[in-house]
């Protein structure tokens, strides 16, 4: 059985959103626990834990839990399926406090590849979402979302990078392409971009 965590914790995250035909930007606190089980050379565990503030880190805004299960196609490719819970905290002046619960259905692949001395890795991933409103009403709508990350190590190891410092870039952009009028009415949803040094301890850790 073979374990690969990813723990990322980011003190200022910004988020473009288009909502309301502007860019809204926030700071805010996110917390990212992954964790990938590889029970044999076929199939896995996937596991995310999220947890998100407010806008300048004032109290939670929301709790993502996604478990799925992972067949791996090839040594750099995979497909995975699973599901989404997530609660969502809202504050609007004048109004009560309210939780609202969203539950999704997710598929995605994912396709890595060497890039400079670095591993370039892309994922798919489209989502069926079921959204509570504030109004207790529910919603159906789906999401496409397409991720890339480059890890480019900082140190040259003949073995391969199992351990050392790295840069890291990422990109995801969001695409409501099912029923965006009862979700932001934006076919384009968010860009979230990252760019992080870090340290690999081991090959499990990244």
């Amino acid at each position: 059985m073979i374990r690969k965590i990813t723990v990322l914790l980011a003190f200022t995250f910004c988020i473009y959103n288009y909502a309301n035909a502007q860019t809204n930007h926030e700071q805010s606190g996110w917390f990212f626990f992954l964790n990938s089980t590889k029970f044999n050379e076929k199939w896995g565990l996937h596991f995310d834990l999220q947890v998100r503030s407010h806008d300048d880190w004032d109290g939670i805004r929301s709790i993502l839990v996604r478990p799925g299960l992972t067949y791996f196609i090839k040594p750099n490719q995979n497909a995975t399926v699973g599901y989404l819970f997530t609660s969502t905290f809202t504050r609007t002046d004048g109004t009560p406090n309210t939780t609202l619960i969203e539950h999704r259905v997710w598929e995605q692949y994912i396709i890595s590849h060497k890039a400079f001395t670095g591993n370039l890795s892309h994922r798919f991933r489209l989502e069926q979402r079921f959204i509570e409103k504030p109004s207790g009403d529910a919603v159906f709508a789906q999401r496409l979302r397409y991720f890339f990350r480059h890890v480019q190590p900082l140190t040259h190891t003949e073995s391969g990078f199992t351990k050392g410092p790295f840069a890291a870039l990422q990109n995801e952009v969001f695409a409501n392409i099912h029923n965006k009028e009862n979700t932001n009415n934006h076919f384009f949803d968010q860009n979230r971009a990252y760019i992080a040094l870090g340290y690999r301890f081991s090959k499990k850790l990244i």
